[in-house]
């Protein structure tokens, strides 16, 4: 029996592919696209059984390859470019290609496991999983909005598990390739290693410099949840998965540097330190995201606890320290 992994080259996945390593499962069907070649260096580390272009690996599922031999999939392929203006690219890839997973998931009662966005809530101030709650902003959220509610349209049909995972600002090992989509937690890294200093946007919707809050959840605890999920196969639905605790930009600023810094021998600074010795920078918020842009997200993790998951999430200063003393080592 396997387990399928698609975007399992990607961040989240490889992440995943990893972790079902460590639990002693090597059958793993790594589903991709490499058109980014670079992606390959995150399974470098891990076991699997093959690997599949993403275009292939769906012929041979509706060809009926796979049949009674899955255990269980996680669904992380998906084009997540904010700034994607090609609508039926977007919609092709992440949504009917999603449905056909769905599909053939529950048709032979199939555990189906995927990733869902926070960009479904668009601007808004309350981040629950209800539909009233939902207005996406661009067509990258729309593609997940629009699968989440046919989730939700068979939910009362379904005849194995389904459990969709809304991922707000995840952070960590094995981003690398994903480029200016990557973290800022990633992006503040190279930025100081580059110049001494790191850049932020200045405010935007009434926020302070650098004051926008979003809810950053560490790639350590989006597995852990991924593997509770797996361990619970009656337990569905569509949940947050984030810390359910905004923090600032400048706190991931200031917990990257400091960490850089103490990597270095030198004494951690406040903010106000930071900024004073020109150690943090803010530069003017992009015309392109205006209406586009989430300067608040807070996840309401309520029904994810109410499953029994009941692990403390790390803050950022504990999972960005963590992420930042990691990337340290490897760049040697």
């Amino acid at each position: 029996m396997y387990y399928i992994v698609t975007g399992a080259a990607g961040f989240i996945g490889s992440n995943l592919v990893k972790a079902l390593n460590e639990r002693g499962e090597h059958n793993i069907i790594a589903v991709d696209n490499l058109k980014k070649a670079d992606k390959f260096r995150n399974l470098v580390d891990c076991e699997i059984a093959d690997f599949l272009d993403k275009e292939d690996f769906l012929k041979k599922l509706q060809d009926g390859f796979f049949d009674g031999l899955v255990s269980g999939v996680f669904h992380q392929g998906a084009c997540s470019d904010t700034m994607e203006t090609d609508g039926r690219y977007m919609m092709e890839n992440n949504y009917r290609y999603s449905l056909e997973l769905l599909n053939y998931c529950q048709n032979e009662e199939i555990p189906f496991l995927y990733a869902s966005s926070a960009s479904v809530y668009g601007g808004g101030s309350e981040f629950k999983e209800r539909r009233e709650n939902e207005s996406p902003l661009n067509v990258y959220a729309y593609s997940k909005f629009l699968f989440d509610q046919i989730v939700r349209r068979r939910w009362h049909k379904r005849n194995a598990q389904i459990v969709g995972l809304r991922y707000f600002n995840v952070y960590g090992q094995r981003e690398q390739h994903k480029g200016r989509m990557a973290s800022v937690a990633f992006h503040f890294f190279n930025q100081y290693r580059a110049e001494g200093k790191v850049k932020l946007f200045e405010g935007c919707d009434g926020y302070a410099n650098g004051g926008q809050l979003r809810d950053f959840v560490s790639i350590e605890d989006v597995v852990k949840v991924n593997m509770f999920f797996l361990d619970h196969p009656h337990k569905s639905g569509i949940f947050n998965l984030g810390t359910g605790q905004a923090q600032s930009f400048n706190d991931v600023a200031v917990a990257t540097v400091n960490t850089l810094r103490e990597a270095e021998g030198k004494p951690a600074l406040s903010h106000a330190e930071l900024l004073q010795q020109g150690l943090i920078e803010y530069i003017p918020f992009p015309d392109a995201l205006r209406g586009k842009y989430q300067s608040y997200t807070q996840a309401d993790i309520a029904a994810l606890r109410e499953t029994g998951y009941a692990e403390a999430f790390l803050t950022v200063e504990q999972g960005v320290s963590r992420y930042v003393q990691h990337m340290i080592k490897i760049a040697g």
